[in-house]
C-alpha cells in the first residue's frame, strides 16, 4: 500500500512545506502503564520514520513542533528528561541525517535551552548546512505569540535606528523577514496527531492559509503511510485563498 500511495502523491505534485504538531507521547505511554518519558522515546523513533518518509518522496521542508515555550511549565523531571533525550538523539542520529542529506534548522527562543543541548544542536546545524535534501526545521522553545512580539520589537528597533524609514512600507512580505521563519515558505499542510484540533501557539502567522489535517493516532503510532495519506488528502482539496472556486479554476487553466 505504501509504495502505491507514494507514487500517487509524487505524481500529483507535493506540497512544498509540511508542518507537524507531534502530540500524544505522554498519553500513549499512560495507556500502556508506562512513564511519560517512554512515550517521548518512542516519539523519537517516529520522527526518524517521518523524516525518512519526507526524504523518500522529495519533500522540501518539514517542520516539527518539538518543544513549545509552554512546555517549560511541565514537571522539572520531565523537562530534564526531554532535554537529555534530545541531546542523545542528536548525537546518535547525526550520521544518518548526513547520509540522507537532511539539512537542520531551528526556530524558537533557543537561549532558554541548556547550554550543552544548544551546543550539540548548533554543531548539527553547522554540519548539515550544505546538505541539499529535505530541510528539517525543529521548533524548540517556540511560541508563535513570542515570535510575533519579537518581530514587532525588531521592527520598532530598526525604525528607531532609521533603518526602516517609512512604516507605511511595512507590508506582509517585509514583516516576514523579521520572523524566525524568514526565508522559509509558509506551511501548505499542517498535521496534528492525537485527535486534538487546535494550533497550540504554533506558527500562527505562517498558517493563515495552511490546510489542516487532524488524525486520532498518538504520535508514537504515526506511520509513514499516515503522512502520505495526509498529503493525498491535501491534494484533493481546493485552496482558494479568499477567491471563489471559479476564479481558482480559471487561474489554474490559464497557467
Amino acid at each position: 500500500m505504501m509504495n502505491d500511495i507514494k507514487q500517487e502523491i509524487i505524481a500529483a505534485g507535493l506540497p512544498e512545506h509540511v508542518a507537524i504538531i507531534m502530540d500524544g507521547n505522554g498519553r500513549w505511554a499512560r495507556q500502556r502503564g508506562l512513564e511519560r518519558i517512554y512515550g517521548h522515546k518512542q516519539g523519537v523513533d517516529t520522527v526518524k520514520k517521518v523524516v525518512e518518509a519526507a526524504r523518500d518522496i522529495g519533500l522540501k521542508y518539514l517542520t516539527l513542533y518539538t518543544f513549545s515555550i509552554e512546555n517549560w511549565n511541565r514537571p522539572r523531571t520531565e523537562v530534564d528528561a526531554l532535554m537529555g533525550l534530545m541531546a542523545e538523539a542528536i548525537v546518535r542520529e547525526t550520521p544518518e541525517l548526513m547520509r540522507q542529506g537532511v539539512r537542520i534548522k531551528v526556530i524558537g527562543h533557543t537561549t532558554d535551552l541548556p547550554a550543552g543541548v544548544w551546543q550539540k544542536i548548533s554543531k548539527l546545524i553547522e554540519e548539515t548546512a550544505a546538505n541539499t535534501g529535505v530541510t528539517l526545521i525543529l521548533a524548540l522553545s517556540y511560541g508563535a505569540r513570542w515570535e510575533i512580539l519579537r518581530a514587532a520589537r525588531l521592527v520598532a528597533e530598526e525604525y528607531k535606528a532609521g533603518k526602516l524609514e517609512n512604516l507605511e512600507h511595512l507590508d506582509e512580505l517585509c514583516f516576514n523577514r523579521y520572523l524566525t521563519t524568514a526565508g522559509i515558505p509558509d506551511p501548505d499542510l499542517l498535521v496534528r496527531t492525537s485527535g486534538e484540533c487546535r494550533l497550540s501557539n504554533f506558527l500562527l502567522w505562517q498558517c493563515a492559509y495552511t490546510e489542516f489535517y487532524f488524525i486520532d493516532k498518538f504520535w508514537p503510532d504515526f506511520e509513514k503511510d499516515d503522512l502520505y495519506l495526509a498529503i493525498r488528502n491535501f491534494q484533493n482539496r481546493e485552496r482558494r485563498f479568499g477567491m471563489t472556486g471559479e476564479q481558482v479554476r480559471t487561474e489554474q487553466n490559464f497557467l
